[in-house]
């Protein structure tokens, strides 16, 4: 975790603007838990379906404090069934 941190540290300056990408199947419960983690006023998402619609691609922008606050986010992704993170 801590490497991913530096990473994160390295790659860009704080606060910023951090671009987060996931696919989810399609379900309604799941896409909304996937949005709620972002604040809706202030960050940009975008949703694109699959061409056979079973999974939906979620790409949300939204500014983050530092590399914390970006793990802190994945970390409470990774507790939705079946999202995949990218």
């Amino acid at each position: 975790m801590n490497r991913i941190r530096e990473t994160l540290g390295a790659s860009q300056s704080w606060p910023g603007v951090y671009m987060f990408k996931f696919i989810v199947p399609s379900d309604n419960e799941k896409i909304a838990k996937v949005e709620a983690l972002f604040n809706a006023e202030t960050s940009e998402i975008r949703r694109s379906e699959s061409k056979n619609g079973k999974y939906t691609s979620i790409t949300a922008k939204e500014l983050m404090l530092n590399p914390d606050k970006v793990l802190e986010c994945y970390q409470k992704a990774s507790e939705i069934e079946g999202l995949i993170a990218l």
